[in-house]
């Protein structure tokens, strides 16, 4: 995502700022107008040509693509009074999701994972505008979250055509928990390969780094799940005009599937915890293992130097430097003692 943050200290309030990444795609759009027995779909709808949701016999879907092209996201969003703040918001991508109840309309905002090859997960902000025919879906960047649900619509699959646009939003909302899915299998994936090779077999400081990485992640992912859980339980607790009360249940699915992320996320970290307690405690094994190595040599070796540090001393009169096998004496005197301290420390097991 991008760093640039807007500012509201605007010297003129109707100047949107678009805080993301300007994409090389141009801004584009996919009109849906269905209802139970027909559809008509347009892939290249045309800003120009948009003159609102008139038909209340139809439900409407329409899909933005590349939300850069601030000024065609303001003409749709004010031919249908949709507040400057939603437009604000549409357009800043750095905020974290969210949820808000207008007059005539739902707002709702939501980030898309998807893994990638590296340890980076790439994100994407998604914004939708709920009415009482209509769904916008406000896409930052050219993404296939959706086709299944476009072939469901084609096709005249299930009930998707004959339901109102909340049932559409639901549908929306699933796909892109179903990202989360993956982006989490991703992670733990990665994790196993952790756990099964660098701590078992060559512990490195650089896990340490990764799996703060890693921590970082499952920290985002929970971080965008929890509004998200909060809006299926706001409305699970509250009345909306815009959501049907046949269609309650699908939302609480939408809550009891953010819980299962949140327990998943909650199961890696704990891993990752453990997997930081395992790498300190190898490291710690392996010290005390040298630690271990090195007295031993060290013990072995203080008798000895003792022994050197007698016969070395100048004085005169020192009879064993005058025998004959003084020399051979002292060495017999040396191999004893390591023989007996390396027995001695083998039967108590110090290596």
């Amino acid at each position: 995502m991008g760093k640039k943050k807007l500012t509201r200290k605007k010297s003129n309030p109707q100047n949107l700022i678009f805080t993301g990444t300007k994409y090389t795609e141009d801004f584009k759009m996919q009109l849906f107008s269905y209802n139970q027995n027909e559809l008509l779909e347009i892939t290249d709808f045309l800003e120009k040509d948009f003159i609102g949701f008139t038909d209340e016999t139809k439900k409407y879907w329409l899909n933005t693509h590349a939300i850069h092209d601030v000024k065609q996201i303001n003409s749709i969003c004010k031919k249908i009074g949709i507040h400057n703040l939603v437009i604000q918001d549409i357009l800043d991508v750095n905020q974290r999701p969210k949820f808000q109840q207008y007059e005539n309309y739902l707002f709702f905002t939501i980030k898309s994972l998807l893994p990638t090859d590296n340890v980076d997960i790439e994100a994407e902000q998604l914004s939708f505008i709920l009415g009482k025919n209509f769904l916008i879906s406000f896409q930052e960047k050219k993404a296939d979250h959706f086709e299944h649900v476009r072939h469901r619509l084609r096709e005249n699959i299930g009930i998707s055509r004959e339901r109102t646009s909340d049932f559409l939003l639901f549908l929306l909302l699933e796909s892109i928990l179903d990202n989360y899915f993956k982006t989490i299998d991703s992670i733990e994936d990665k994790i196993e390969n952790i756990a099964l090779i660098d701590i078992n077999e060559d512990p490195s400081p650089e896990i340490l780094n990764t799996i703060e990485i890693y921590k970082r992640q499952l920290h985002t992912i929970k971080k965008t799940i929890i509004p998200i859980r909060d809006f299926a339980t706001k409305i699970e607790r509250e009345p909306f005009n815009l959501i049907e009360q046949k269609h309650l249940k699908y939302f609480f699915e939408i809550k009891d599937i953010c819980l299962t992320l949140l327990d998943n996320c909650d199961k890696i970290e704990t891993r990752l915890e453990s997997n930081i307690n395992l790498f300190f405690s190898i490291q710690g094994h392996r010290m005390n293992q040298v630690m271990k190595t090195l007295t031993v040599v060290s013990t072995i070796f203080i008798p000895l130097t003792f022994l050197a540090g007698i016969y070395g001393m100048n004085f005169t009169n020192i009879p064993e430097l005058t025998w004959k096998w003084g020399y051979a004496a002292f060495w017999g005197i040396i191999i004893v003692i390591f023989i007996i301290m390396l027995s001695y420390f083998k039967r108590k097991k110090w290596f």
